[in-house]
């Protein structure tokens, strides 16, 4: 059975207020064990396009299904390896 996480992009710099492009090693670090491995990933929350980036690409092979939940948008598939 797949587990879905949901991950709050602003939750991993909230200590600093703004995401820092010093920090990406860390936050790619902390999104890889919130991830887990084999899971079903959804990214939401405010956050730099370039932190979203950077994510979905260390997620790429780590996670089974990768989702952006926008306010707007609804879900947005950003790559989906299940054989569903």
């Amino acid at each position: 059975m797949n587990t879905s996480i949901t991950i709050q992009t602003e939750e991993l710099y909230k200590k600093t207020e703004n995401a820092k492009l010093s920090e990406i090693d860390t936050y790619i670090e902390q999104v890889k064990q919130l991830a887990g491995e084999g899971n079903d990933v959804v990214l939401t929350g405010a956050g730099p396009i370039w932190l979203y980036l950077k994510i979905a690409h260390a997620l790429h092979g780590k996670a089974r299904k990768l989702i952006y939940r926008s306010p707007v948008t609804g879900d947005v598939v950003i790559f989906d390896h299940s054989p569903d």
